[in-house]
């Protein structure tokens, strides 16, 4: 701790009330919430299993566990929660699933799953930007922790009042289903530490310290759980920048920083302002920026780094003429500068901008890695082994029988599934249990009764399975059983792409490494994985957008697309909504250690015709003495063109020089 500056070790130290830490970005706050942890475990404050941090990613409680790990010696850490707020509501609703009104081994659908229920609770042929935008609606409801009768009170429009109706009947799915979805796992342990204060005082007990970064990333409902979770007496840290709250459009709200201030009047708040990522010039652009919005709490970054080149701004004709020198000065510092291609960013405002920027990495063939591409739980084959998971382990969830009894094919038709589904709800019984009847099974045709009875056979040979092997062997059981691996060798074409599926299943086999009797546990925790949770992607030059950015650094960032409408967005614009646009820049900014890169277009084309574009006002807020434009210093630029053809040169000749 000695190696701390003063505000982190202000920010450990105190335990006597409720904290607020304002960590600007590179302010080092995950190791001020590690040494907090150690210091109430070594001070003996609070046990380990009293403690619960809470973060936004399974990658940050990851790194999290790891280091505290490392802090913490022998057993003194046993019982320490680390998680997404997503898990702790898992992990609060298994152990308490009866007074949820859950049985088990409930599932937690995913979005698919809900989108399934939508679209089959609403008429046939409502088009999909409706079915999207009702759903958009019920999940807000839940972000705000409302149930469906307070939804339908507030409701304000007519579109308003029809997703409260289907709400309504979207959870009475659910509970037939015995499933949850990702917003229940927080509004219903708020809904019933709300109701019940001895409840609530019981997990109080059970979590006496409560430690949640990246707070101002928090929803209505989250903010909900922390309170009821913290209680009265305020026994918690949150860490947060509202400088760097750029997640609006998924529910979070920055003033939860300013409401904990009024919930909690004793509320101390520490500043950490001195930046140990980016050099001065560029956190001199970030503060000068950012300026522009309103701060309950203003700060000031601060680094006493080097002061650091200045800020390039090119003017580009084009995004392809834009994409070239991007791609073209990553080739220059690689080979001049010795910069790892990992330690390259380019980042943008939307996904759509990656196109030409992948084009002229190919052509230089520079190494890249697409950040938002499928992720491992997305994969058809392992999404299918997943579904036989939760159906072996909650025989009620008809989402996961119609995925299972699906893959592979049985000649079992929609039409056939559909009138399965008619007779189970006639008969008030999930599909799992109806396909077992022998009255039910005599309505379908003798084919199709015989195949589901077949399948039923697999489903119950797997659930004996499950009372007496390890789930690793469990998972390899069903992937031959249920012949999803014939199927998947039958389907694809060439043998390296089946050993490649093959070895995904192989992969998930191996994550669960639980007890046999946690299999239904585990197949719901990693519902919650996301694609942020992928390993490293290897010395690959990154493309991700400014969103998907956050919480990572580099040595050199490159932000493209600079101009109005683009960077701020178009609505944003016509809305007024200028300030987190600005955050989304001012995170984009503070990525960068040592070279940054701002570039704009002057055109571009749209449906055939080719537009003018303007340069992004953000531009003009920037401290004009710290950036270096394309043609304000005709001679440095010459030079500079120079020193890159000379590196070019030296590359090609290299590639010749072979050695004898």
């Amino acid at each position: 701790m000695s190696s701390m500056n003063a505000p982190q070790r202000e920010a450990v130290m105190y335990t006597q009330g409720p904290l607020l830490v304002l960590a600007g970005a590179g302010s080092g706050k995950t190791r001020v919430i590690t040494e907090k942890i150690a210091h109430l475990i070594a001070s003996g404050q609070r046990e380990a299993k009293h403690i619960a941090a809470i973060t936004f990613t399974n990658k940050a409680a990851k790194e999290m566990r790891e280091r505290v790990a490392k802090r913490v010696k022998g057993d003194a850490a046993e019982g320490l929660t680390i998680s997404t707020f997503h898990a702790l509501g898992l992990r609060f609703l298994q152990q308490e699933a009866a007074r949820a009104g859950l049985k088990r081994g409930f599932s937690v659908f995913d979005s698919d799953d809900q989108m399934g229920i939508v679209k089959d609770l609403l008429p046939a042929g409502t088009k999909n930007d409706v079915l999207e935008r009702l759903r958009g609606l019920v999940s807000r409801a839940k972000n705000e922790a409302l149930t469906p009768e307070q939804a339908a009170e507030l409701a304000k429009s007519a579109v308003e009042r029809e997703a409260a109706k289907l709400y309504e009947k979207y959870q009475a799915r659910l509970a037939a289903f015995n499933a949850v979805d990702f917003d229940d796992l927080i509004r219903l342990p708020v809904l019933m530490l709300e109701a019940d204060a001895d409840f609530a005082a019981a997990w109080r007990e059970r979590i006496r310290y409560l430690l949640v970064d990246e707070c101002q990333d928090t929803n209505g409902a989250q903010y909900r759980l922390l309170k009821q979770l913290a209680g009265p007496r305020g026994a918690f840290t949150c860490v947060g920048d509202d400088d760097q709250s750029i997640y609006a459009w998924r529910g979070a709200q920055p003033e939860n920083l300013e409401l904990l201030g009024s919930d909690y009047p004793n509320l101390k708040v520490v500043k950490l302002e001195q930046n140990y990522r980016c050099a001065s010039r560029i956190l001199r652009l970030a503060n000068t920026l950012i300026a522009n919005n309103p701060h309950a709490n203003p700060k000031t970054l601060w680094s006493d780094q080097r002061e650091g080149e200045k800020i390039k701004v090119w003017r580009c004709e084009n995004n392809e003429h834009e994409a070239d020198r991007v791609a073209a000065e990553i080739d220059y510092l690689n080979k001049a500068k010795e910069i790892p291609f990992a330690d390259f960013a380019i980042l943008f405002r939307g996904n759509h901008q990656s196109r030409a920027l992948e084009k002229s990495l190919q052509m230089l063939r520079i190494p890249y890695h697409l950040t938002g591409g499928t992720a491992f739980l997305d994969r058809a084959e392992v999404k299918d082994a997943l579904g036989w998971l939760r159906l072996i382990a909650n025989p009620e969830d008809d989402a996961a029988f119609l995925r299972a009894i699906t893959t592979p094919a049985r000649g079992i038709g929609g039409t056939s599934l559909a009138r399965l589904a008619e007779l189970a709800q006639q008969h008030h019984m999930p599909m799992d249990r109806a396909a077992r009847q022998l009255s039910i099974l005599k309505q379908l045709q003798p084919r199709i009764a015989a195949a589901v009875s077949e399948f039923t056979g697999i489903v119950d040979r797997l659930r004996d399975e499950a009372e007496s092997v390890a789930a690793p062997a469990l998972v390899r059981s069903l992937v031959e059983r249920s012949g999803m691996l014939d199927a998947l060798r039958a389907q694809t074409k060439d043998k390296a792409g089946f050993e490649r599926r093959r070895a995904n299943l192989e992969e998930l086999a191996d994550w669960f490494d639980g007890p046999k009797s946690a299999i239904g546990d585990l197949a719901a925790q990693m519902a919650l994985l996301t694609h942020a949770d992928r390993g490293e992607p290897g010395n690959a030059v990154r493309l991700m957008s400014l969103h998907g950015s956050k919480g990572l650094e580099f040595r050199a960032v490159f932000l493209v697309g600079l101009e109005d409408g683009t960077l701020p967005h178009e609505a944003s614009m016509e809305e007024g909504r200028l300030e987190e646009e600005r955050r989304l820049l001012y995170v984009g900014i503070t990525r960068a250690k040592e070279h940054l890169v701002l570039s704009h277009s002057l055109e571009a084309k749209r449906w055939g015709d080719t537009l003018r574009l303007q340069p992004s006002r953000f531009l003009a807020e920037l401290p004009q003495g710290d950036l270096a434009r394309d043609g304000a210093d005709p001679e440095a630029e010459a030079e500079s063109k120079k020193a890159r053809g000379r590196a070019h040169l030296a590359a090609m000749a290299a590639l010749f020089d072979k050695p004898k």
